[in-house]
């Protein structure tokens, strides 16, 4: 059976951020996470970590005829991760994909809800158990990306209001304007994070912006090296919930 990050991978969930962020600058791989049930033998050789699993806290199911710890299990699992980076492969498995426009693939199954993974922290002893409890009640249906994830981790965590996700802006004509990332509409505000975009993505953003601060928005815009800057972040939140 593959679990843990591996199987988190394998049901499209994001890496950790700072492990990303490492094996993108080192070209490095990860190893393999093999769960073996009960006494049976450990898969040791190289690349692979094998790992003692539990029946009663680890649910399977077959994807492409493998055997894959399923996406609750996998999360339960991880607790060992930062709380941002269980917030945000909880979105990910958690998300649920609406219609609306230019939403891709509505209608789609999301991998787990949060009832399940809720299900998964109380089937057993858990590492980081304490840290699982607190980012369940964090995980969110309408996060469409790890970065978002953690821009909201930070904004909430500084005690200022939850934004809405992905939130859909119409102007007064209904002229749909575009889907921002992060959103205070009763104060028009939208936060976009913005991450490395290809030129024709760039351009449509530009236009997107324009329009909603043409119907009265407050647009922050974060930028990956902006991001790396919190305090400068919150302040820019702060200073548009204040205006």
């Amino acid at each position: 059976m593959l679990c843990g990050e591996t199987a988190a991978a394998l049901w499209g969930g994001p890496l950790p951020l700072a492990l990303a962020h490492g094996l993108a600058i080192h070209g490095g791989l990860l190893p393999v996470h093999v769960g073996a049930f009960g006494t049976a033998p450990l898969v040791r050789t190289a690349g692979v970590v094998g790992n003692r699993a539990r029946v009663e806290t680890t649910s399977v199911r077959i994807l492409d005829g493998i055997p894959v710890a399923s996406p609750a299990s996998t999360w339960a699992s991880l607790g060992a991760l930062t709380l941002t980076d269980l917030v945000a492969l909880g979105d990910s498995f958690c998300r649920v994909w609406r219609e609306g426009p230019g939403r891709p693939d509505p209608g789609r199954a999301p991998a787990s809800t949060v009832e399940q993974l809720r299900l998964a922290i109380g089937s057993g002893r858990r590492v980081g158990i304490v840290r699982l409890r607190e980012a369940v009640e964090l995980v969110r249906e309408d996060s469409w990306s790890p970065r978002e994830s953690a821009l909201r981790c930070l904004i909430v965590h500084a005690g200022l209001p939850e934004p809405a996700l992905n939130h859909d802006v119409y102007d007064a004509r209904g002229r749909f304007l575009g889907c921002v990332d992060l959103a205070y509409p009763a104060r028009k505000i939208a936060i976009e994070y913005h991450g490395v975009l290809h030129h024709t993505r760039y351009a449509r953003d530009v236009e997107r912006v324009a329009a909603l601060r043409a119907a009265g928005w407050t647009v922050i815009e974060v930028t990956a090296a902006l991001f790396a800057d919190e305090v400068e972040v919150l302040r820019r939140v702060r200073r548009a919930l204040a205006g």
